[in-house]
């Protein structure tokens, strides 16, 4: 049976704009050896279906320092302190793009990478998204706001025009519960 490794200390190590570094001690359970595992600690992560409809979803494309490369998203981000999962939504939503939605629905929750991070990814539908504003993104952020038809979003991913786990992982979430909604007893 496997068992949780005490942990013996943890220290902090450098800390960044959007995350910080820790490195934990834990002890083997199974053979009583010590190991060091370094920990990227950040605040939850949020990330937005944004539907016009039942029919369009309001996604981004922008530049992706860590695969260099420009990314076909949905709106996310980190949360604040303080902030509500739903509260963030709602303000990355119209940071990023200028839109609000009527109603936030959460539809899941993962663990990003548990091997490495500390955090979560909470998952919000946004109903009857209208535009009522330019998008606002950060001085580090280039946006460009486009509407997709939703059912080209499972080919856009078998594609791998959409390649971001996190809205990979979104969109599982949303068809997935779309499919049991629409399962009859």
């Amino acid at each position: 049976m496997i068992k949780p490794w005490p942990c013996i200390k943890s220290r902090p190590n450098d800390s960044f704009r959007v995350f910080s570094v820790r490195t934990d001690t834990a002890v083997s359970p199974r053979s009583g050896t010590e190991h060091d595992f370094h920990i990227i600690e950040s605040d939850d992560w949020i990330n937005v279906i944004p539907l016009i409809g039942d029919h369009h979803v309001v996604m981004i494309r922008q530049y992706r320092h860590g695969a260099r490369k420009v990314t076909l998203e949905i709106p996310g981000g980190l949360t604040d302190p303080g902030d509500t999962p739903e509260k963030a939504a709602a303000r990355e939503l119209l940071e990023e793009t200028g839109y609000e939605g009527e109603e936030f629905v959460k539809i899941g929750v993962v663990n990003p990478n548990p091997a490495l991070f500390n955090n979560r990814c909470y998952t919000f539908v946004a109903r009857n998204v209208q535009k009522v504003r330019d998008p606002m993104p950060d001085q580090a952020e280039d946006i460009e706001v486009l509407l997709v038809p939703l059912s080209d979003i499972p080919e856009l991913i078998q594609n791998g025009e959409i390649d971001h786990a996190m809205v990979i992982t979104a969109f599982y979430w949303y068809f997935s519960q779309s499919q049991q909604a629409l399962r009859i007893p």
